[in-house]
């Protein structure tokens, strides 16, 4: 590293670190959904560091990419390989719209605006707002041929055409999902959603998935009064919302009922349900009463989490699944939760489980331990990361990024980050199937991601220095006018193609136009517009295929507009 300022000169982690932290500051602006983010904001903060002469150089760089494109296959690789299936071919479709039109405007800018390599890169990377493309991309310069300043401008000029159309390229697509495209489709995204969601039998309309909710499952004993005469099966009817009769108690002993019994007036029913129906239960039956000691296990309920891992699960409903559920298991055990890709969807009949998943479920045991075994396995808490595991999977990847391909002419390596991304894939579906093969908890994936990708582009940022500003002096008019281009076009070719041809609702389309934009925010904003979680669906489809082909066409955008330098 080298800096004109004596004192980061004999510390020259300190301005890594401030440059880190400042851009972080800087990224928590927020206006409504719209949020600079990290990585853009410490960009912004290593290009003005980089004028005063400040400087960073060698491999750090290139292990901080490494470990964050690694950590993102790995994130990314359970729900990648779930989704290369039938049902979901036809979201499969707008990420390679993305990547097809993303691709011919930064090859048409190089070839008729003169955007040299870098500037055709970083107005990809910045308007379809996926950083991963800075690092793939600055990474296969160095596999042109060119001499050491030439890519070290070209490099310059991938971080500052990436600052320069980021923004353009966040705000649009936002703006887009959340507005523009359901008026385009004719909808009120609210009602739509609500359609969408009745269709699919959600559990209720308003469920937005961020939103925090006491336990809706309890257990909870009665003596029968009003009930008298009544059989199991209108008793829990009648309750409602599979609420259940776990047991039943007839002077001081426990006796079998099934649903054409009929309860007699005196005996204990001890039931577990949803909260909001178990308390009106009362009135219906009679008075609560607390079970004898020897008996209260028949409603603790046990809450756990579970990775569905099981081959015959994958793409299945939570219709069909409960249809394959023995009747006791699926009265006796509830899904509370179904996270993927980090977010929660909503729990509807029509929702598929897909291997990747993270399924909370609460229960009675032994029907909760046996349906964890008819899905997955049990996500164990673990803050010990196996650094085998994870060395052995980063240095596949390095070796197979030694790999070159040879194409019309052109030789398109994948480079260390191309290798390691594709590593990260495999040995995340590899620990999805097999969790004992090596831990690697979801908290230090993340800091891998966060950290490495925060490291790259304050050394990537700083080294930019004066070339910044040439780049901006030359070009900086019109890149935010091409990022836009970037930026929309494919949003508007998805949103016709789908709904014109592959048919997909509305909430769901624009959802997917989010994922395939690996945009946080435009979900966010369709979410908040749409007051339902039903848009996800289409999300985190989209969101897992494109945030690994868009790091692809970093070494492609490279290599093509070479061509025309």
């Amino acid at each position: 590293m080298k800096c004109s300022v004596d004192l980061f000169a004999a510390n020259p982690l300190m301005v890594l670190f401030i440059t880190v932290g400042l851009g972080y500051f800087v990224g928590k602006a927020r206006v409504g959904p719209i949020q600079l983010g990290g990585v853009c904001g410490t960009l912004i903060v290593a290009l003005f560091m980089g004028q005063t002469g400040c400087q960073m150089h060698g491999e750090l760089k290139d292990m901080a990419f490494a470990l964050f494109i690694f950590a993102m296959g790995y994130s990314g690789g359970p729900q990648f390989f779930a989704n290369l299936n039938r049902s979901s071919l036809r979201f499969m479709a707008l990420p390679v719209v993305e990547a097809f039109v993303v691709l011919a405007i930064a090859i048409g800018a190089a070839a008729y605006l003169g955007f040299d390599p870098g500037t055709a890169a970083g107005l990809a990377a910045g308007a379809a707002t996926e950083s991963a493309v800075v690092g793939t991309a600055a990474e296969a310069l160095k596999h042109l041929g060119l001499d050491a300043a030439t890519v070290s401008r070209y490099e310059a000029n991938i971080a500052t055409a990436y600052t320069l159309t980021y923004l353009v390229g966040l705000i649009s697509i936002v703006f887009f999902t959340s507005q523009i495209a359901p008026a385009l489709l004719g909808i009120d995204l609210r009602k739509a959603a609500r359609e969408v969601a009745a269709k699919m039998d959600a559990a209720s309309d308003d469920d937005v998935a961020t939103q925090p909710a006491p336990p809706r499952l309890i257990g909870r004993a009665y003596s029968v009064h009003q009930a008298a005469g009544m059989t199991v099966g209108e008793l829990q009817h009648q309750v409602g919302g599979r609420a259940s009769v776990v047991k039943a108690l007839r002077a001081g002993a426990a006796i079998d009922l099934g649903d054409d019994d009929t309860v007699q007036a005196g005996d204990i029913l001890a039931m577990v349900g949803i909260r909001s129906n178990l308390l009106k239960a009362a009135s219906l039956i009679g008075p609560e009463v607390l079970l004898p000691d020897t008996h209260t296990d028949a409603i603790q309920l046990f809450e756990k989490q579970v990775i569905v891992n099981k081959p015959r699960v994958n793409g299945k409903t939570i219709d069909e699944l409960s249809r394959l559920a023995g009747a006791r298991r699926l009265s006796e055990v509830w899904i509370l939760q179904v996270r993927r890709s980090g977010m929660s969807l909503p729990i509807t009949r029509s929702t598929p489980l897909q291997h990747g998943d993270v399924v909370t479920i609460v229960g009675l045991e032994p029907s909760l331990s046996e349906a964890i075994a008819g899905i997955g396995v049990e996500a164990k808490a673990t803050e010990v990361t196996d650094l085998v595991f994870l060395c052995v999977g980063i240095l596949a990847g390095l070796l197979v990024g030694t790999l070159t391909l040879h194409l019309g002419g052109m030789n398109i390596s994948r480079g260390s980050g191309g290798g390691a991304l594709l590593s990260g894939l495999v040995f995340g579906w590899i620990n999805s199937r097999r969790p004992s093969l090596g831990t690697f908890p979801r908290s230090a994936v993340q800091i891998l991601k966060d950290l490495g990708l925060a490291v790259f582009v304050a050394c990537v940022g700083l080294s930019a220095g004066p070339d910044a500003i040439s780049l901006i002096r030359e070009h900086g008019a019109v890149l935010p006018l091409i990022g836009l281009a970037v930026s929309l076009g494919p949003a508007r070719l998805s949103l016709w193609i789908g709904h014109k041809f592959l048919k997909i609702e509305g909430p769901l389309l624009v959802g997917a136009i989010a994922g395939q934009h690996v945009s946080t925010p435009a979900i966010s904003a369709i979410l908040a517009a749409s007051q339902s979680s039903v848009p996800l669906l289409g999300y985190t489809i989209t969101y897992a295929i494109a945030n690994v082909l868009l790091p692809v066409l970093g070494p492609i955008i490279i290599s093509l507009a070479h061509k025309f330098t």
